[in-house]
């Protein structure tokens, strides 16, 4: 087994990039997730409720987040912290009063022209902390502006099972881009990862935190924003989890114990436990 490809998303639920490496830090995958947008409140937007959020492009050039849409001109904002950025306390699911670095007016009215709701882009700096609150999570460990985990692993096996089973339906096949994923693994069986407690990538451990239940975003075109019935109308089929019978699960929510290193394209996977 290796892995297959790595994927980072700048900004929570904008589109993602494709890097051939990236590092890990205490948070998870360097540069995913560290920025988000936010309501007047605080409050994340997804494309749970916002579509559109799929037709943001996201990059890293020269020190700087670029954000491009159509119609728009590009915006940079800086990657790095800001100590003189005001902070806003948000809130991402149940995690709330996080402090989050607030990147400006230029950013706000650009992010909110996008998205034709009043808006504000924010950022993680030193003065934010959020624990993980899965169950299976330890103390110290932290996520980013994640939905629940530092990361998420997908297999090419899983996405093959699930398409066949799409495709005599007469239905089109889903690419993997549908579950924004950060690990995809090549070279194991269909749903195998459901099994995995522990693993080594590279010479990265990680900790499964459990299956990822999956939303309406997985129904989203990643490029066009428009929305289907599939995956989630096949998955509800044979993917319900049998402690939460409302949840259909694809992928595994992962910790990343190692707290310092590089992942790349190809690395070999050694299941631990």
């Amino acid at each position: 087994m290796h892995l297959a490809s790595l994927h980072l998303y700048p900004v929570k639920s904008l589109r993602g990039l494709s890097p051939a490496s990236v590092e890990i830090d205490a948070l998870g995958a360097v540069g995913d997730r560290r920025f988000m947008v936010v309501d007047a409140d605080g409050l994340f937007l997804t494309q749970r409720t916002l579509a559109r959020m799929a037709q943001i492009g996201t990059s890293f050039q020269s020190g700087h987040l670029v954000l491009t849409c159509e119609n728009l001109d590009p915006l940079r904002v800086p990657k790095a912290p800001d100590p003189e950025a005001p902070t806003k306390p948000v809130t991402v699911w149940k995690s709330e009063g996080l402090q989050a670095e607030d990147c400006g007016g230029e950013a706000a009215e650009w992010v909110s022209q996008a998205l034709g709701t009043r808006c504000r882009l924010v950022r993680i700096g030193p003065a934010f902390h959020r624990p993980v609150t899965k169950a299976a999570a330890r103390a110290g460990e932290l996520v980013s502006f994640a939905d629940a985990a530092p990361l998420l692993l997908t297999t090419t096996a899983s996405l093959d099972d699930l398409n066949a089973r799409i495709l005599e339906t007469g239905a089109e096949p889903v690419p993997m881009n549908r579950f924004r994923p950060n690990l995809v693994v090549a070279g194991a069986a269909a749903f195998e990862e459901d099994r995995w407690q522990r693993l080594r990538i590279g010479t990265v451990v990680f900790r499964s935190l459990g299956p990822c239940a999956r939303c309406v975003v997985t129904a989203t075109d990643q490029l066009t924003g428009e929305r289907g019935i599939e995956p989630l109308a096949m998955l509800s089929t044979y993917r319900r989890d049998p402690k939460e019978p409302t949840h259909v699960n694809f992928g595994q929510n992962l910790v990343n114990e190692t707290k310092a290193g590089v992942l790349r394209v190809g690395d070999p996977v050694e299941i631990l436990e």
